[in-house]
């Protein structure tokens, strides 16, 4: 199949009505929404990418963000919502939101999408075309802890679709089976595809027969599923999902047999505190009379705002624009989504974390700006670079 890939697009919200809310799990649901014939451009997407939803809840302006879970289809979009422990959002969802509310939700986003074979978006003609002219024998390999199943379950759809002789593996970690999001439709995707998806279940609080699938996933049981059940070496592309301890578990023993980095993509539980709205909107900074300051100057759809900052407050670049301006883009400001990317023009700085943005971006000069702080006396960046 023909490298697909996804240009990245302004990120916008606009306003969506829920069509369906689906119970998963006690503690999940899947939230299907409605796109209007003129937003169905707006709202195409790769499986694997994600949206933000926006809401105000007790008072308080949050923003999250969910994978879709569903192969690209015209006219609707699919998320799965996991309660969160203190988590405001997730808790709101999944106890109040019902048909025919009504949402913010941005455009689709996230690079979290395959290089090796996946589809055009949302044009099955496309697809099909892809499938007939590249390499059908394409074999995907997946971790996923919890609701990291949700954009793994999209992207496995779409690349089972994409030819009869593709192949995928998934390895699904929960502590219980109750706990399994997606139970049901990943039994019916492999009764449809019984010969080329395998699907292995790993719970940590219940007793299975083979003990390789009993247990968290530590070095040892890694080693083994590794070396006994997965074809590491006949494996196209691995996608991995979930909290940072298993993500970086797996990138680590796949270095350690010489898997190339460049076939590893993986996206991980956003690093916010779902407790803390604080950050998902620009905080206030106290600024002394006398005091040191830095100038953050940076460019959106085409203006240029300029913004002072205390040189000791260790403002990020995007609280410091979000105080000029409500609509910079972001979503979990935690280093993760990389919705907030934009590119230094000049300036020194540092950049905390990074989870999202790959090395040629980075050799590009793009930096996420909710983890970037100016290390001079002015730093210049640009969102529509």
């Amino acid at each position: 199949m023909q490298i697909k890939t996804t240009k990245r697009r302004r990120a916008k919200f606009s306003t969506l009505t829920v069509s369906e809310v689906r119970r998963l799990t006690p503690d999940s649901v899947e939230v299907t929404f409605a796109v209007p014939e003129e937003l169905q451009d707006d709202f195409d997407y790769a499986p694997g990418q994600y949206v933000a939803l926006r809401a105000e809840i007790e008072g308080q302006q949050i923003r999250r963000s969910y994978s879709l879970c569903q192969e690209p289809t015209r006219g609707e979009i699919r998320i799965a919502i996991k309660r969160d422990l203190g988590g405001s959002f997730s808790t709101w969802a999944n106890e109040h939101l019902s048909p025919g509310d009504t949402l913010q939700v941005m455009n689709p986003s996230g690079t979290f999408v395959s290089k090796t074979a996946i589809t055009s978006m949302n044009r099955p003609e496309e697809l099909a075309a892809e499938a007939v002219a590249g390499r059908p024998d394409v074999h995907l390999v997946a971790f996923a802890a919890g609701s990291g199943i949700t954009p793994i379950m999209a992207i496995a759809r779409s690349v089972l679709a994409a030819s009869d002789s593709s192949t995928f593996d998934l390895v699904y970690a929960n502590r219980s089976a109750g706990d399994v999001m997606f139970a049901e439709e990943l039994g019916d995707l492999k009764d449809r595809h019984p010969s080329r998806l395998a699907i292995h279940h790993v719970l940590s609080r219940e007793q299975r027969i083979n003990p390789l699938l009993t247990g968290r996933i530590d070095v040892e049981k890694l080693g083994d599923l590794l070396d006994k059940v997965l074809r590491v070496p006949e494996t196209d592309e691995w996608f991995l999902c979930g909290p940072f301890e298993l993500v970086q578990l797996v990138r680590d023993q796949l270095a350690a047999r010489g898997v190339p980095e460049e076939k590893v993509r993986f996206e991980l539980f956003t690093t916010g505190r779902p407790d803390r709205p604080e950050g998902h909107q620009g905080r206030r900074v106290e600024q002394e009379a006398d005091g040191e300051t830095v100038e953050i100057e940076f460019t959106l759809d085409g203006l240029t705002g300029q913004v002072t900052s205390p040189k000791g407050s260790g403002e990020t670049v995007l609280n410091a624009a979000l105080r000029s301006r409500s609509d910079v883009p972001f979503a979990c400001a935690g280093g993760v989504c990389g919705t907030c990317r934009a590119k230094v023009v000049c300036g020194e700085f540092e950049m905390e974390e990074n989870y999202a943005l790959e090395s040629d971006e980075l050799e590009a000069g793009y930096v996420l700006t909710c983890q970037t702080r100016p290390t001079a006396e002015k730093l210049v960046v640009d969102y529509d670079a």
